[in-house]
């Protein structure tokens, strides 16, 4: 349910995701905000945001990031 006119498309398999942006939204600004949020994240391609969360991750922590993501594309 993630929206914003920033991302292009949400893939994934199992737990590692990629959160891909439509430019010329930067996806290493993206994660610095994520960084600044307290979410660890990592930029591939220039377009595309990295996400692995732990194997153990509860659903509250995902609602989380999912809300840090949410700021962080607010601010972009």
């Amino acid at each position: 349910g993630l929206q914003h006119p920033a991302i292009k498309e949400i893939r994934g398999k199992g737990l590692l995701l990629g959160l891909e942006l439509h430019p010329p939204y930067n996806a290493r600004q993206l994660c610095e905000r994520l960084l600044a949020h307290g979410l660890l994240s990592k930029d591939t391609h220039g377009t595309v945001i990295r996400l692995a969360p732990p194997l153990v991750i509860t659903e509250a922590d995902i609602d989380y990031a999912i809300s840090i993501i949410q700021r962080a594309l607010a601010e972009i």
